[in-house]
């Protein structure tokens, strides 16, 4: 089955260390899901200074898991900067949360938490 996230920049992150990979797959399931909710929130509210910190916040994260969404996050840096209203970024807001919902899940049951 293929994974919506890839562990290989944080296996070699931790060196291998199993137990630091738990940490911090523990800590992404702690930050993260509030977080989105969060961007998710001052989307809705059309507040693109506060869109923008959490977007910006999330994408080092994102990365280290090889989640596919940067070009959305980035996407959605870019809109904070426009005078765009919100549907230009609805859709990759929907795909950033059902991708994330999927990996919030998978490591759940890969990590064993």
């Amino acid at each position: 089955m293929n994974k919506n996230y890839s562990i290989e920049s944080l296996e070699v992150i931790a060196d291998g260390d199993k137990d630091f990979m738990k940490i911090v797959a523990k800590t992404f399931l702690e930050e993260i899901p509030p977080d989105l909710a969060s961007m998710v929130e001052a989307i809705n509210n059309n507040n693109k200074k506060l869109t923008y910190q959490f977007a910006h916040k999330m994408k080092p994260n994102l990365e280290m898991f090889g989640i596919n969404v940067l070009k959305d996050i980035t996407t959605i840096e870019s809109w904070t900067k426009t005078l765009k209203s919100t549907i230009a970024i609805r859709a990759n807001i929907e795909y950033i949360s059902t991708i994330l919902e999927k990996v919030f899940e998978e490591l759940k049951e890969d990590f064993s938490f």
